[in-house]
């Protein structure tokens, strides 16, 4: 298997199929959203869950477990007041009040690693409960 990224901080591995789904979900909008999660014992970052294209929001928040960590993307398109379509990625660290201490951790510190393999975000949240990662909260950021 070949690896897109070591994670220097941490020695995690990011998968080249993530950054090969987050490019068709960037340029070929073939994806909503995608889940990241880190197995522990191969010490890489790979792909947990995938939204096609007819999914929403609220498909990638029921995507997310209550108690463990993940990271997520996600492709919101809106139009703005100039009456133009736009679309902006979102880099989501979810990491809930439930889950262990030592998956926090490892969230936490392989973050920057993900992200540097992730090019084009344009906004990043950090979520311990759903409502700090709500649809409001989306839109607010995107205006």
């Amino acid at each position: 298997m070949a690896m897109a990224f070591k994670m220097a901080t941490t020695g995690m591995w990011v998968t080249d199929e993530c950054k090969n789904s987050y490019m068709d979900m960037k340029w070929k909008k073939v994806h909503r959203y995608i889940v990241f999660k880190i197995d522990e014992k191969s010490r890489l970052v790979t792909v947990d869950k995938v939204g096609g294209p007819g999914e929403n929001y609220e498909d990638l928040a029921a995507a997310l477990p209550k108690d463990d960590c993940r990271y997520a993307v996600f492709d919101f398109d809106f139009v703005t007041v100039d009456n133009c379509k736009k679309s902006k990625i979102f880099f989501i660290a979810w990491s809930p009040t439930e889950s262990r201490i030592r998956a926090k951790i490892l969230y936490a510190t392989s973050k920057a690693g993900l992200r540097r393999v992730l090019d084009g975000i344009s906004y990043e949240l950090q979520a311990t409960d759903p409502t700090e990662m709500g649809i409001d909260v989306i839109k607010d950021r995107a205006k």
